[in-house]
This record gives C-alpha cells, structure tokens and sequence, in this order.
C-alpha cells in the first residue's frame, strides 16, 4: 500500500520511541495524490473531515494499536480538515493534526537564544496560546538537546506519550508541537528521552506561566496577557523618578505566614490586597518586597528552592489574581519588590535538574554544579541559554507583572568558586582564581538589561563579602545593581544593641564603623527574615534587660536604622515587637496588639515611617557623602551618638541624638549648623510610644555658645535607651504643629 511505512518506523512509532513524527504522520504527498496518517492510541475507528464542507472519508486503520492512514487526491493537499475518532469507550472526540503548523521560533529566535540574548525567549519557549490560519490551539516548546524523543502529555491526550510526539527545530535543541483545539486550563508536561543512559523523566515546562497546587507538579496552560492594568500614572512616574533620591522603606513579607484565614487556611492574593494593602498604606511603607512568589514545592522553604521560575506559586491563587495583588498596591502608591532566587535550584525530578538527560541547567562536576550547604543545584552561568532563561525571567516579572524591583538572592554563593568550600573542593577558573568569570558576565548582564527595559525598575544584591562595586554601573566595571544590602551594619548593629549597656562604651565603634565604608555603595539597612529564625531570636528578644528596657531598646534601633545613611528594610512582625521567632507554618502573632505596649511599638513605628517619607533629609542624599555629618562620634563615655542628616537643600536637615544606656542625660549639650529653634519631631520615649515621658516640652532653643566646633548649641534633656529627632524651626511650634509633626507633648 502506499501509505504503509517501514516496519521499524512503524514500530518506533507505536512504542514512542520516534524522534521525527512529521515524517510519518500528518499530511504527505506522494505523487499526485496526498497521504493523511494520524495516530491516537486509544482510538477504534477514525474519519478525516473537512473542516469547510464537512464531507467525511473513512480512514483505514493500519495497526491495531491507533494509526490509521487515508490516500486522496491532490486537492485535499490545500483543504483544512480536521479528524473524528470513536474511542475505544465509544465515545466520538474531534481533534486536529499537529503536524501540518509551522514552527513559532524562526530561526533568528533560536540563533538569539542560542546566543543568549533574546530577552523575550519567555514568548516563545513553554506553552504559547496561537492561532493559525483561524485555528486557536497552544503551541508548545522546550529546549531539551540531548534527547532523541520529547512528546507533550496532558488531560487531552490521557498523558500518553506516543500521542503528541514533538519535532526538534533543526539543530537548535529546542523541541516544538502546535496542539490545535486545546487552550487556557489544560495541564501537561513534557516526556523526556534522552540519548545519555536511556534516561526517561516526566518534567514540568521551565517556562510555564501556571503551575499545579502542590503537591502536584504539572504545569497548566494560562493567558498572562489578558488582565487590564490600571497603573499606567505608576509605572510612568517610576520611569522619571531616581531611585537613589527616592524614600525607599520595604516591609518584607512572607505571604504564608504574614496572616491566615479561617481555619488556618492561606489568604489569597485578593484577600491580601483587601487586607495587607490597607495596612501598609496605614502603616506608612513605601515598598512591598515578598519573599520568593515563584513555584516552589515546600512550604517550609521560604519559596528560595523554585521549580517554576515563570509561574507564580498557586497556593494563594491563579496568575491573574497575583497580577490584581501587584496592580492594586501600584494605585496606592506601594512598589512591589520580589525575592528573586537565580543562584540555585532544587533537585525535584519533575524541575531542572538532569533536565533532558544531562546536567543541562548546571555544572556536571559537583564541584561547581552542587551547592554543599543547601543540597541544591548551581546555574551553569557560562552557558548562553542558562543566561538566557534568567536574564530573560528578570524581565519578564518586570513587564509581564510590572515588577518594581527584584532582590537577588545569595549573589555572595554567585560570584565565589570558592564559596562555602575547602581547599580541593571546588574548581579554579581559566586564571587559576576564585571568581566565578560565567556569573560575574550574567550579573552584568541581567542588571544592564533591567536598567534598559524596565525604566526605573531596581535591583538590590544580597551580598555579604567586600566585592567592590556592586552597586556601581557596569561601564565602570561594576556589577550594574542599584542598591546592595548592608550586611556589616546589619551584623555590627545587632551585635551591638544586643550588649548589656554598661558594656557598650568598650564597643562604642560597631555604630561608628559603618560610616567609613557607607558611601562606597547604595545601601539598603537590612532587619530581614533571617535574623529572626534559627534561633537567633525575634528583634526584641535579642535586646538586654527586663521588658521595659528592651521596648525601649527596640524603638531606639528602629530610630537608630531609620535615620541613618541608606534605604530601610524590615521583616514582618518586628513592628509590634512579635516575641517569638518568625514560623512560616503559621501566622504572626496579631493578638498581640490587645497588649498595650505591643500597640505602642507599632505606632512608633507607623509615625517613623510617615516622618521618613515627609522628611527628605533621611533619603535625598543617601548615596551622597554630603548628606550626613557628625555632630559627636566619640562619646563613648556616655555611649550617646549624634549626627546631622541633610537634603539637597543644606537648609533642610534634621539632628538627630541616640542615648544608648537606660540613663537620664540631662543638659547634655551639641553643636548645631545654625541659631533658631529645634522642635522635637519624634521622641521615641513619648509615653505614646510606651516611654517615659522624658523630653524637651516640644523642642529646644539654641544658645550662643560653641560646641563641637559649631557656633551655637542646644542643652538637652536625653532619655533613657531613647532618640531624639530634632528639626530647626524659626519659632517654637503650636501644639497644632506639633501635632502635625508627630512631637510628643512631654511638657
């Protein structure tokens, strides 16, 4: 006959086994007449139909096992048709032929990828909804090169391998199968057949933009494209604005444990939009930065071990509900920062490790491929496609979810060969050194294009090491980040505060030091998550002394962080000074605000964040040397601190006096830039606050009379563990302004 083919083809195709499925199936031509072949496993009987007249042609079946083929004349080889079967149920299912579409990746889309350079390759790879010649379906692809076979399985073809068996895009690697009359729910994944070993997996699609709720792995077909933004005016604004002389004060929130619903359940994304919103405009953050939000298999993980890096995680809701989460923080005013996890991935079999067979997305020698602490894989950095499926899922949370700034995880892990390993166990690089030459290229990379392609977008790098110029542009040989996290001042200031007071006058430098090197980057001051688990105890519990004394001690560091030199984070939980250690299993301790002086911490520091975002001399000049001045930091004696932070307009400063010891300092005397009167803006031992009451009545007149090489200087009256904001006004304020400006009345 024929339509027959070889023997071994044949058997090839019935075992699934064929790498190369357009060849026998689909439509063929064969002289003047054409050949149809179609194979569904679980079919009894098939007809092929045209799709325009509707006229129906038996089909004849050629192995019992589903493959039935059908001769006709020259003229079906331009008709549209579709196929009819009677499944072995008896049921009668209509389906089209897959292998008759064009390709979707030209062949400039692959050499880009290839290159690593087609930063949009997420439009591309993984399941697309397509439309082609008035036919919708889905197109699928995947980059698997060292398989022989890649078929798409899913509920539309009962997860059988031998059904839709796809076609490697010439020598690209990449594997491609439009599914015609398939679209938005449909779950699937990809078998795998790889040339190495006869290895043989089913992997969930690393482009996927859904993802099943665990602890199911499939990925799920979604239309990203379709939800109506209404934050045009933000993302506008965000375009024209510096970053570096913006306010930036980031609540830090992991979504599982920040609250939870009735019966302990998580909220979703629309109950935190109705309820974490509300609080964080009250409560006065500029930013909200969400531990890792993409697909992850284990609750306890924090999200930092992603199996899907294009899908937001279900356990809260669909794509489009997280896209609501993002759209209405935008029209309140409240930028959305991800954690963002390129540094290591995890070793589920249904991930990608050993992708198609092979190390694909790491190194094969653990010794570069395998992290030693987390028992997870490292991104082989020095391969283009790697580069380019994460450079590409920076961009695409950025543009697809508007994305105001992405946090990038353990880049210190990154950029160190070296990093957590003894001698011989790790490999140098061509120069015999310790920098890892691929992830110092993709940083660079990554922070170019985000820079490039998503104006006023932010990167910060959670890096603890002395590189140099992390936050320094990449044309001057930096790493191209906007900002870098502290990790020096976090640590010295922690260690620190933690300090009986009567021993702090022997550690009076770990608050000093930070300002030798404070100017060298962007700094972000970090009190993150991870300084309030592993038993490190929650913020207020590493403080010294009996309940009142570490209150007050935990609004002085708060103070202390929030009028220093740099942008503020702080972690859930620490502005009710939360008692125990942060538990991702459940939710914050919310019932401790019945307690008054938890209710007085959280007032102290919604009135700090609303001061920091009024005052421009606490983030205009953050990055600028002439942006802070001190007034005295060697009185280690008394362990008090004071120091002058200034806007771009030298006149607009503010004074600011941190007494770290539980002891009154009455007329304690600094030099201040110039005469007039100092009004308390905030006071941390305002009884408001939980304080004592200790103060100034509002504020202080200066005097004529020299101090710390100033001409004229204020007496004042320092409380116990207590800060003092001061702002120089031409009068003594009204109640009504002191009101206005948060000054407690301690008259």
């Amino acid at each position: 006959m024929p339509h027959a083919i070889h023997p071994e083809a044949l058997n090839a195709l019935i075992a699934g086994e064929t790498g190369a499925p357009a060849m026998l199936l689909g439509r063929q031509r064969s002289g003047d007449c054409v050949i149809m072949r179609t194979f569904r496993p679980w079919a009894k009987r098939a007809e092929l139909v045209c799709s325009e007249t509707g006229e129906r042609v038996a089909m004849q079946r050629l192995h019992e096992a589903g493959l039935f083929a059908v001769e006709l004349d020259a003229a079906w080889a331009e008709r549209a048709y579709h196929y009819e079967c009677v499944t072995s149920e008896g049921r009668r299912e209509c389906y089209g032929d897959p292998y008759i579409y064009p390709p979707l990746l030209s062949d400039y889309d692959l050499h880009l990828f290839g290159q690593g350079a087609h930063r949009e390759i997420y439009d591309k790879l993984g399941a697309r909804l397509r439309r082609i010649d008035g036919v919708a379906g889905v197109n699928f692809a995947v980059w698997a090169p060292n398989c022989y076979k890649v078929a798409v399985i899913g509920d539309f073809n009962r997860w059988d391998a031998r059904a839709h068996i796809m076609q490697e895009n010439s020598s690209s690697g990449v594997w491609e199968l439009f599914v015609p009359g398939i679209g938005i729910g449909e779950r699937y994944k990809f078998e795998v057949r790889s040339h190495n070993r006869g290895y043989q997996a089913q992997k969930a699609d690393p482009f996927a933009f859904q993802a099943e709720l665990r602890p199911k792995t499939a990925s799920i077909v979604c239309d990203i494209d379709a939800y109506a933004w209404n934050d045009a005016d933000w993302l506008a604004a965000r375009a024209k604005a510096d970053p570096l002389r913006q306010p930036l004060n980031i609540y830090e929130v992991h979504l599982g444990s920040w609250r939870r619903g009735d019966g302990d359940q998580f909220l979703s994304y629309r109950d935190l939009a109705r309820q974490l919103l509300p609080y964080l405009v009250d409560m006065g953050y500029t930013h909200l930065e969400l531990l890792p939000v993409a697909e992850h298999p284990l609750d306890k993980s924090w999200g930092y071990q992603v199996t899907g890096y294009y899908a937001p995680t279900s356990r809260f809701g669909a794509p489009s509900d997280f896209m609501h989460l993002v759209d209405c923080c935008h029209q309140h005013g409240i930028g959305v920062i991800l954690d963002w996890v390129p540094a290591h991935f995890p070793k589920d079999e249904h991930g990608l490790n050993y992708f198609d067979g092979t190390h694909l997305y790491s190194h094969e020698d653990p010794r570069q491929g395998e992290h030693p602490d987390w028992g997870t894989m490292i991104f082989n950095y020095a391969r283009d496609e790697v580069r380019n499926f994460l450079t590409a899922n920076a961009l695409f949370w950025l543009k697809k979810y508007h994305i105001d700034g992405l946090r990038v995880d353990a880049v210190s892990s990154m950029i160190y060969l070296n990093f957590s390993r003894e001698d011989g166990e790790w490999l140098p690089n061509e120069y015999g050194s310790h920098e890892n030459l691929g992830a110092l290229t993709f940083l660079r990379d990554f922070n170019e294009a985000v820079h490039a392609e998503a104006p006023g977008a932010i990167t910060i790098a959670e890096e603890a090491t002395s590189w140099p110029m992390v936050s320094r542009p990449t044309y001057i040989g930096g790493l191209g980040f906007t900002f870098k996290w502290n990790m020096g001042w976090m640590h010295d200031t922690l260690r620190y505060m933690s300090r009986d007071p009567v021993h702090r006058r022997h550690h009076h430098h770990q608050i000093t030091f930070a300002l030798l090197y404070a100017f060298s980057e962007n700094f972000v001051l970090p009190l993150s998550h991870d300084e309030v688990v592993h038993l490190k105890r929650s913020l207020v519990n590493k403080l010294p002394g009996d309940c009142w004394q570490q209150f007050a001690g935990l609004r002085l560091l708060f103070g202390y962080q929030y009028t220093q030199v740099g942008k503020i984070l702080n972690f859930m939980g620490g502005e009710f000074a939360q008692f125990s250690e942060w538990n991702e299993a459940r939710s914050l301790d919310w019932h401790l605000l019945q307690d008054e002086k938890h209710a007085q911490m959280q007032n102290w520091v919604r009135d700090l964040n609303h001061l920091y975002r009024a005052e421009k001399a606490l983030w205009q000049r953050d990055c600028d040397a002439d942006g802070f001045c001190w007034i005295d930091a060697d009185d280690a004696e008394y362990s008090v601190y004071s120091y002058i932070r200034f806007a771009e307009d030298a006149d607009d400063f503010l004074v600011i006096v941190l007494n770290c010891t539980p002891v009154v300092r009455e007329g304690y005397r600094i030099g201040v830039p110039g005469a007039g009167y100092y009004a308390e803006l905030l006071n941390s031992d305002a009884r408001f606050y939980g304080g004592g009451n200790v103060g100034n009545a509002g504020g202080v007149h200066s005097d004529s009379i020299p101090s710390h090489g100033r001409l004229h200087s204020i007496s004042l009256r320092l409380s116990p563990l207590g800060i003092l904001i001061l702002k120089k006004k031409t009068k003594r304020l009204s109640l009504r302004d002191r009101i206005e400006f948060n000054s407690p009345d301690s008259s």
